[in-house]
């Protein structure tokens, strides 16, 4: 299912420090080559495997119809709500057959915390349907199949793939947008311009796990807002040091998840994950 590195992780336990090597001052850049910026991408991957060698989905999911569901109700909230609310789902709809014979209004109240719960709920009976009638009841394991189901793009295509069938797939969603373009791999905005433009750095064994090591990394380190460069374990390697907090201690204090101490998003996180697990629903995280 690839969701548990055979790497021994790096222990990220409350209080703990990054080791942050930070870019000379004062330092006039030359412009960089294609070689150059690719040989520098691959070290960031190579550095980012070190940090977050426990990197995975953080989606809660057992099998592949609970990943893409899990996946289509991501849209425009955390994964945490999501892993909050899908027990419930689950428990309720455990099937394609059951979900494609479910009651619009009863669903929508089930997964209301997640946002946008009607056109959610009308992507999640779609597919269900779709899957039923033209599947067999069973989530395809091709892009084309999958990205003709209603409410599947390729990001949500190529997290099932990667994450349900081993079927390597780059999932550029906004984090992974964000860092590619801050760290010059990419100026394109588009999402499939960015997945064909970062699909030529990397070879395509390292597409799922390169992006969960981004996406990790924007999460808990460069933030949207205020990056946390003074914490960034590649910042010598990062032109756009400097964008955020580069005060150590300060920048310290910006980190998320397991590298700020916190619990991670998912309920039942890997068994190397080094943080704490998610509250369910309706729980306090003190």
């Amino acid at each position: 299912m690839g969701e548990q590195p055979s790497a021994k992780p790096k222990k990220a336990a409350k209080g703990s420090k990054v080791k942050v090597a930070t870019p000379a001052a004062g330092a006039k850049a030359k412009p960089e080559s294609k070689l150059a910026m690719v040989r520098r991408a691959r070290r960031i991957n190579r550095e980012l495997a070190e940090v977050y060698p426990y990197a995975h989905p953080e989606l809660d999911f057992r099998n592949p119809f609970e990943l893409l569901v899990a996946t289509v109700l991501s849209a425009q909230t955390t994964d945490l709500r999501v892993n909050q609310t899908t027990p419930a789902l689950f428990a309720t709809y455990p099937t394609p057959e059951d979900m494609a014979a479910a009651v619009p209004e009863e669903m929508e109240e089930v997964i209301r915390p997640t946002g946008f719960f009607r056109a959610k709920t009308k992507s999640l009976i779609g597919l269900s349907i779709a899957l039923r009638d033209r599947f067999d009841g069973e989530v395809p394991g091709r892009l084309a199949d999958l990205v003709s189901l209603p409410g599947v793009g390729r990001k949500t295509a190529n997290v099932v793939l990667g994450n349900a069938f081993n079927v390597p797939g780059l999932t550029v969603d906004t984090h992974f947008g964000r860092l590619v373009r801050r760290w010059k791999w990419t100026e394109q905005e588009d999402p499939e311009k960015v997945e064909a433009e970062i699909a030529e750095i990397f070879p395509k064994s390292e597409w799922t796990m390169l992006s969960h090591r981004v996406i990790f990394h924007g999460r808990r380190v460069c933030h949207s807002r205020k990056p946390a460069c003074g914490a960034c374990p590649i910042a010598p390697l990062c032109p756009s040091y400097g964008e955020g907090e580069t005060d150590p201690e300060k920048a310290r204090k910006l980190l998320k998840y397991e590298m700020g101490g916190y619990p991670g998003q998912r309920l039942s996180p890997p068994a190397d994950y080094p943080g704490e697990p998610a509250p369910p629903a309706g729980t306090s995280r003190d």
